[in-house]
Parts: C-alpha cells; structure tokens; sequence
C-alpha cells in the first residue's frame, strides 16, 4: 500500500513538473516575441472576486470563484491620445462622440415616455464632468455633476474650447464601445475580458483589495483619485486634479500602470449583475468571456458592458472601484470623461 502511495506521488510530481515546464518554455517563447507596448502575463488560476476584508465590497463582485487564464499580451498602459490620433489619422473613423444623434435609437436606451429634448440639445458630443459647488446631500444622483457637453469629444475632453495639447501621453477618452472595438480591429489587437483584466490587476497577489496589497494609506501613491469631499472639493493630494499622463504611478508587480484609478478601461463582457452567482457552481471556469447578454435591475433599458479599474473621481465616500475586484456597468454608445481603455493580443497555438 505504502509502495502504491509513493508511486502515485511520483506520477504526481513528474506530471506537476512537466506542465509546470511547459508552462515556462510557452512563457519564455512569448517574451522573445515581445510586441511594442505590451508585457506578457503568464496564464493561471487564481480566486475572482471581493476578498475577505475588503469593507466596501458590493453585491455583484460576490460571491468568489475560480478561475483559469491563459497567457496573453498586454497593454502596459491604456491606449494614449497620440495613439489614437494615429489610428484616426489613418483610417479616418469618426467615434460616436462626434456623430450627430439619432433620437429613435437613443429613446429605446430610456425609459418608456421618456419626452425629446430640445433639438439645440441633440447635437454631438459627450458625458464631461462639473464640480459641483454646493454640498450634495444624495450620491446616487449622479445626475448631478455629470453634464451633457456638446462638442466634448476625445479631442476636446470639457467641450469645444479644450483640446489634447501636451496631452499625447494621457490616456483617450470619451470614447464609447464601439469605438475601442474599431480600435482594436485597426491594430489587430482585442478588449480584455473581466477574467483577464481582474488577473492581470492582482499582479500576481493573491486575495489582495488593490494592486498593490491591502493598505489603503498608499492609496495616493499609487493610483489617480479624487480626495477631498466628492463631487464639491478635490484636494489634489495626489497632485492631479482629473487624468494623468500614463505612468504617473508606479505598476504593479505585473508592469502595469494605471490598473487602479486614472481611466475607467472598456472590457468585452456584457455586464451582468448576477453572473458571478453561476460561475461560482463550477469549481473551476476556464477563461470564461461573460454572460451572452446584459442584466442590470438598476437600469433594464440600457446595453451594457462591464468597465473596471475605477477613475480620477473614485473616492471612499462615493466610489471606490480602485479596488481590484470592483466592476461596474457603462452604456456601450456612450463616451465619459473618464472611460478609456487598453488592448490585448493573444498568440496563436502555432506561434
């Protein structure tokens, strides 16, 4: 029985080591293939979701489950405005932002009833942030400092007067689904899933509430927020005011920059508030690319996404998505002052 036991173990072990040497000679392979602005993450499994200890943890990023990732290429930063500008300079897209509206398609995202407004109103642009400067007494009215800005666009982030001048570092925005989707098919390249981004943000850490570990007092050492009182007063503790020139931050253990605050960043999964309820019946989900559809009780009109990595206007009192495990739901036509995003590559099996 003794001689049984053993035997089994060397199988075990033997087993573990080859695939643990696969494993490595895949990794080493796609490291010497290095694209420009990328960093490889090596596949794994790891536990998606709120850790224990995380105070502000809410309902949909529960309950935990595992996962399996396989390896893929990463965008260090997310994508810049010089980067954007090239794409745009060379196939001459115009993103959603500076598109004239359409009411029909926009009423079928609205409550039903819900009046036109007025046709000096239904002109392009987008979703710009004001700060407020009066005490708001109700967070949940967003409503309230975000603003409907014609004219703002990623190459006028506050409106028609601003521009991107001494901005070609800091990440693109405003820039609606379909725009980083047409991005992406430009340079060849794909929107991570939630499973890829949540693995790549940890770093390699395991159950910990940010990048960089579990100490919220390095908060503003290392990701773009807002401190003060949100929305009336930002201190600028951290030395910004909104978003910040990529690598401003130090990355995590991954070589990743900006994975807490800054942008919010686009994913390819639908967002669907009850989704990790049936991943957690699997004990184990293998690369999983999301629900087939969107679920949000909150808002049963709209199509959305799941964008992650919080933003310049997280704060602990309103919003604290500068949490790994934190995720939340964006309108796929809709560009926001504060939403960018960053790309991946996946090797085939034949490279």
């Amino acid at each position: 029985m003794k001689n049984s036991t053993y035997i089994i173990f060397c199988i075990y072990l033997f087993v573990s080591i080859s695939c643990n040497q696969q494993k490595s000679d895949v990794d080493k392979k796609q490291i010497k293939k290095k694209p420009l602005g990328m960093v490889w993450i090596p596949g794994g499994i790891y536990d998606r979701g709120a850790v224990k200890g995380d105070t502000f943890t809410r309902k949909d990023e529960q309950p935990k489950h595992t996962v399996k990732v396989s390896g893929f290429w990463m965008d260090v930063t997310e994508v810049k405005n010089k980067q954007n500008k090239e794409f745009v300079n060379k196939t001459g897209y115009i993103t959603i932002a500076e598109r004239n509206l359409d009411w029909k398609k926009i009423k079928k995202e609205l409550p039903k009833d819900t009046p036109k407004p007025h046709d000096s109103i239904l002109k392009p642009g987008s979703l710009s942030f004001h700060c407020k400067q009066h005490r708001v007494n109700n967070l949940d009215d967003y409503s309230q400092w975000w603003k409907w800005k014609i004219g703002a666009n990623w190459k006028h982030p506050q409106g028609e007067k601003s521009n991107i001048d001494g901005k070609e570092n800091s990440p693109v925005v405003h820039i609606a689904y379909e725009d980083a989707q047409a991005y992406c098919k430009w340079a060849k390249r794909r929107l991570l899933t939630e499973v890829e981004w949540e693995y790549a943000a940890r770093g390699g850490l395991k159950n910990k509430i940010y990048p960089w570990g579990d100490d919220d007092a390095l908060l503003n050492k290392n990701a773009n927020t807002w401190q003060g009182v949100f929305p009336t007063n930002n201190t600028k503790k951290d030395g910004f005011e909104k978003s910040t020139p990529v690598k401003s931050f130090p990355p995590n253990d991954y070589g990743l920059y900006d994975m807490a605050g800054n942008v919010w960043e686009w994913t390819q999964d639908w967002y669907d508030y009850n989704y990790y309820e049936l991943l957690s019946k699997s004990k184990l989900n293998t690369n999983p690319f999301g629900p087939e559809k969107s679920n949000n009780p909150n808002n049963l009109n709209a199509t959305e996404k799941t964008i992650r990595g919080g933003s310049f206007l997280c704060h602990k009192s309103y919003c604290t998505s500068y949490r790994v495990s934190a995720r939340i739901a964006a309108n796929t036509n809709t560009g926001l002052e504060h939403l960018g995003f960053r790309t991946v590559f996946t090797p085939s099996n034949k490279e």
